[in-house]
């Protein structure tokens, strides 16, 4: 119950990542990786339902850790962005 729920965790979060890196689906070679990950996710969320676990619970926990991932990326991006503007020489 708890694995199929990680995993629908890390799928979804990878899709989130994906969506972005799309550009708004203009990058056409995201469609898939988009798409499927969302299913896949879905689908994994399925067993953890099924096996007893509260839609509440499941959504709570889903939802709560994909934000907080997709945020630690963000930071992370915007750290290395903000490192990469320090070493430049402004002369």
């Amino acid at each position: 119950m708890w694995w199929a729920l990680g995993g629908a965790i890390l799928i979804e979060v990878v899709a989130t990542l994906s969506l972005r890196a799309s550009d708004g689906f203009r990058k056409k070679g995201w469609i898939a990786p988009v798409t499927l990950g969302y299913l896949a996710s879905f689908y994994l969320l399925w067993p953890s339902l099924s096996q007893g676990m509260p839609v509440g619970i499941a959504y709570g926990i889903w939802t709560a850790c994909g934000v907080a991932l997709v945020a630690v990326d963000l930071l992370q991006r915007r750290q290395a962005i903000a490192a990469a503007g320090r070493n430049r020489n402004p002369a």
